[in-house]
């Protein structure tokens, strides 16, 4: 990846959403942003930016979180690429992924949105799919709840135990996405899937 990569967690602003799995990106953010020692402050694209390195000589990142609900992320993603003029090939996109078992992580370039309503405007606001995600598994919602309801939920007791270590384990592929490139990153946390 090139030396500077604009590094997006979703999810919806205000203490409501705090903790909820639709968070998942943000809360990945927020410790990507704690690891670097670096704060967050509102930026004129309509999202929270900090400019940081994860450690001396590391790609250099823009850690962003949209101050706009989920659905319209597409406005401050395409706001910070054109401001930080950067193209598609530095840009990853950190979001929950309930078609994934809860505590797994995977990355993948372009794809389907899977009803994610977040990655849907950003794919329409850029003209394509083809952009890393970071894929935090939240699981699936139980018997026949309905899916805006589950991810707007907070994390269960059992979940909530496991949840640091989750976003430890993404936070971790985000560096090593930025450092190490899609393909190693890949085989990596796959691996640990099997």
């Amino acid at each position: 990846m090139a030396d500077r990569t604009l590094v997006v967690g979703l999810g919806n602003p205000g203490d409501r959403y705090a903790g909820t799995r639709h968070n998942a990106g943000a809360m990945v953010l927020a410790e990507l942003a704690g690891r670097a020692g670096a704060k967050l402050s509102a930026h004129r694209t309509r999202a929270a930016v900090a400019e940081t390195r994860m450690s001396p000589g590391a790609p250099r990142l823009v850690l962003a979180q949209p101050l706009t609900y989920m659905n319209t992320s597409g406005g401050p993603v395409s706001s910070l690429l054109k401001y930080y003029d950067l193209d598609l090939d530095n840009l990853v996109v950190v979001h929950d992924e309930i078609d994934l078992p809860y505590g797994a992580v995977k990355l993948k370039r372009g794809g389907g949105e899977g009803g994610h309503n977040g990655l849907r405007d950003i794919t329409k606001a850029l003209g394509t799919k083809d952009y890393v995600r970071v894929r935090v598994g939240v699981g699936r919602p139980p018997g026949r709840m309905d899916t805006a309801d589950y991810v707007l939920k907070r994390f269960s007791g059992a979940e909530s135990k496991e949840l640091p270590l989750l976003i430890s384990d993404a936070a971790d592929a985000v560096e090593m996405l930025t450092e190490k490139g899609l393909v190693d990153t890949q085989q990596h946390f796959h691996a640990k899937l099997s």
